[in-house]
């Protein structure tokens, strides 16, 4: 696997992780995202310094007063915080958009990832570029490049060529999008350049130190 984590996400509890279908239509908005996560099986309650197991209750029994657990009792604000730390698309909603695709690196990348973002979705242009670029991307395919980029990175083939070349499409719409903000954030996207560039990722990096140097 070129990344264990995100394969390992394929498979880890699939009712509160993975890619959301419905955020993709056009009438998306935070009200489908509260309804998902009403029906997303809970966990626990937290009270008197004690979790209280309701693991595969909803919070919309919780809104009812419906818990065994907890009979007869509503759930606080805060009870409903908690559960929505229980729920692990790979875009969580938070008072930001939570992007859960990439865990801890070396600095430079985490200056990157960041930078690469910001290009994207703090850009009219880059957006709407984006937009217009996925629009017509099927369910399926986004399933099926969940499932294989783990597995065969930039290597990965897709419609008429690979992830490589979706990669250098929308890193250089990160780049644009940075440039009109005029801020001198180009820079942090070097780490990313580099990878986009070769078509090596680090994982593969690593890999061929792992076979040939350190044998």
């Amino acid at each position: 696997f070129l990344s264990l984590r995100s394969h390992i996400w394929t498979d880890t509890d699939n009712n509160r992780s993975g890619m959301l279908p419905f955020v993709f239509d056009d009438s998306f908005g935070f009200e489908q995202y509260v309804d998902y996560a009403l029906d997303v099986p809970m966990y626990f309650v937290y009270q008197n310094k004690n979790y209280i197991d309701c693991t595969g209750m909803s919070f919309r029994d919780f809104m009812a007063g419906k818990l065994p657990q907890v009979p007869g009792e509503l759930p606080t604000l805060n009870d409903w915080e908690n559960h929505l730390t229980t729920i692990f698309p790979e875009v969580r909603l938070k008072r930001y958009m939570e992007m859960r695709g990439a865990d801890g690196g070396p600095w430079r990348r985490l200056c990157a990832l960041p930078a690469f973002w910001v290009g994207l979705l703090y850009d009219d242009e880059s957006l709407q570029s984006i937009i217009d670029m996925t629009a017509d991307w099927t369910k399926e395919e986004r399933e099926m490049l969940r499932r294989k980029v783990p597995v065969t990175g930039l290597k990965t083939p897709f419609r008429d060529g690979y992830v490589r070349d979706l990669a250098e499409d929308v890193l250089q719409l990160a780049k644009n999008g940075l440039e009109r903000r005029g801020y001198k954030e180009v820079g942090f996207l070097r780490e990313v350049d580099e990878v986009v560039r070769t078509g090596v990722t680090p994982a593969e990096k690593l890999l061929n130190l792992y076979e040939m140097k350190w044998q």
